[in-house]
């Protein structure tokens, strides 16, 4: 006789709605008591449900990202009988003091003899899982060596070995969960053997204990010597072919957040402890498919390495709101703006902001185009800004340089870019040598290359070659902002309004025009100590431009 039970989600602590985040079984399927059939998720741990009836399955209740309590139903199982419900459920009071009674026989065997060693008190941690096996049965170990890797929610750990000899059998595997007290691995200790004898023969004691309910005992057995090695057929990790009981090495939160991504992390290369995945690999996971252009629509699947499912770009009809004016993008805008979105997405960038005071250097540049009033050369702050550059690129050199693979090029030579804004966007014309040019020579330079930019006649061969970029807003306004670098290049330097502000010159307040600047670099490259220096040198340049001749 033949009946339809349904399997539901048992006590789960205190959680009051955990996520599916993998189905483990699937329609036709036999299980076993015990069998896992579904992973959940908190904010803090995961979880493995087993089933309370083995059976067929004969349907999925529950489905990938949905939230279950206690008594949610998983699935409907057809089991053989009913007495198997009861049998099930029957043997878990009488195997649970089981384990108590055989601890207690393991721990006299501290002289030799074959015992086994035990999960320490490992802090406030109910369970944690094995995420690594670091032995095999038949290695030689030594006291405190390292036997398993486990991980919490918060953090992983190693757990040595408490006596020395001969690894005889490993009683934990991967995915499995454990706490103190539980059984890692036996182990034939060196001398004594007669003498742990007794304790080792008290342990096996209790193991008949589950005889009474036949079918779930070996099924238990043999799922803790040997995970099944079949492909789960939870959508997110099929394509991976992730073993049962092995996701990947990732703490539940990092997996949230992938999973908010649409990352799948069998492609993720973990760069933490033991390969572990972090928040940050995912990150450059996506930063790394949105550059290769792998962004798709929700539930498409790429191969590995070549991007991962996000949203699709939304498709709104703006015209049922009110009236609009469709204009195509201009042809720079759509040659920087696919720059600019490579340059962001591939470059780790970091913005350091400092201010300079250019009181007596504006004073200077004043001064100067009213002697040069009558040649009609100007002087502009952009010709001093690129001659302080200049001196600063000579200073700290990796400034000047680029990245090409695994290595880093350094350049000679210095040619300063600076950003120009035309009706059609913004171009980067580039002043070549200009360590080689006073500052009257890179005015009247600056200023015809704006105006070729400005009437779209700059030439190819005018944009090419910079070594360092200058963004200035000077002109428009703000107080600081982030410049996108100008790759192959590794900084720019971002230049907003000047203001005057009260600086504190020790005895009282004086009026001082000061500069902000922003210096965006490569953090693979630069560091933040190296950036602060770079931008506070410039700031001392521009404060007392007499530096520049020293």
């Amino acid at each position: 006789m033949s009946n339809i039970v349904e399997i539901k989600v048992p006590d789960i602590g205190d959680f009051d709605a955990v996520e599916v985040i993998e189905v483990l079984v699937a329609v036709g399927d036999t299980i076993e008591a015990e069998q896992s059939l579904i992973t959940v998720e908190s904010d803090k741990a995961s979880m493995e449900i087993p089933a309370s009836q083995g059976g067929v399955v004969k349907a999925l209740k529950v489905k990938l990202g949905d939230k279950v309590t206690e008594g949610s139903v998983i699935l409907e199982v057809e089991a053989s009988g009913a007495a198997p419900a009861p049998a099930a459920a029957a043997p878990a009071p009488a195997a649970a003091p089981a384990p108590a009674k055989a601890e207690p026989a393991a721990a006299p065997a501290a002289a030799g003899g074959t015992q086994h060693v035990v999960v320490p008190d490992i802090g406030d941690f109910d369970t944690v899982e094995v995420i690594e096996v670091l032995v095999a049965a038949g290695d030689t170990i030594q006291a405190e060596q390292s036997l398993i890797t486990v991980e919490s929610d918060k953090a992983s750990m190693e757990i040595p070995a408490s006596v020395s000899g001969v690894v005889k059998e490993v009683l934990v595997k991967v995915g499995d969960k454990v706490s103190q007290g539980t059984k890692i691995l036996m182990v034939e200790a060196a001398g004594g053997a007669p003498q742990a004898a007794v304790p080792a023969a008290a342990a096996p004691a209790p193991a008949p204990a589950p005889e009474p309910a036949s079918a779930p005992a070996p099924a238990a057995s043999s799922m803790a010597s040997s995970a099944p090695e079949r492909t789960s057929p939870t959508a997110s990790f099929a394509e991976a072919d992730v073993p049962l009981r092995n996701l990947p090495h990732a703490s539940p939160s990092v997996r949230r957040f992938a999973r908010e991504l649409g990352v799948n992390l069998a492609q993720v290369i973990g760069s933490g402890p033991k390969n572990r995945i972090t928040a940050d690999d995912v990150r450059a996971y996506v930063k790394q498919a949105l550059a290769t252009g792998g962004a798709s629509p929700v539930g498409s699947t790429l191969p590995a390495g070549e991007g991962f499912s996000v949203l699709g770009w939304p498709k709104v009809d703006f015209a049922k709101f009110g009236a609009i004016e469709a204009k195509p993008l201009p042809r720079i805008k759509k040659i920087s703006g696919a720059n600019l979105h490579r340059n962001w997405v591939m470059i780790p960038h970091v913005t350091n902001n400092d201010v300079a005071d250019i009181t007596e250097l504006e004073a200077l540049r004043q001064q100067l185009n009213a002697e040069n009033k009558k040649s009609g050369a100007k002087v502009t702050m952009l010709a001093f800004l690129i001659k302080a550059v200049v001196a600063a690129l000579k200073k700290f050199p990796e400034f000047n340089a680029s990245l090409d693979g695994d290595n880093l090029v350094l350049k000679r030579y210095f040619h300063i870019g600076f950003a120009a804004d035309t009706p059609n966007g913004l171009v980067v014309p580039v002043i070549r040598d200009a360590d080689k040019k006073g500052v009257m020579e890179l005015a009247a330079e600056t200023a015809e290359l704006a105006g070729l930019a400005r009437e779209g006649k700059l030439s190819p061969s005018q944009m090419q070659g910079g070594c360092f970029s200058i963004s200035s807003l000077g002109g428009i306004g703000g107080t600081d902002f982030t410049p996108i670098i100008n790759a192959p290049e590794v900084a720019i330097l971002g230049v907003s309004r000047s203001a005057m502000q009260p600086v504190w010159d020790g005895q009282d307040f004086q009026p001082r025009l000061m500069l902000p600047l922003s210096l965006s670099y490569d953090h693979r490259v630069i560091d933040g100590a190296a950036a602060a220096r770079f931008n506070a040198y410039l700031a001392s340049l521009l404060a007392d431009f007499r530096r520049i001749i020293l």
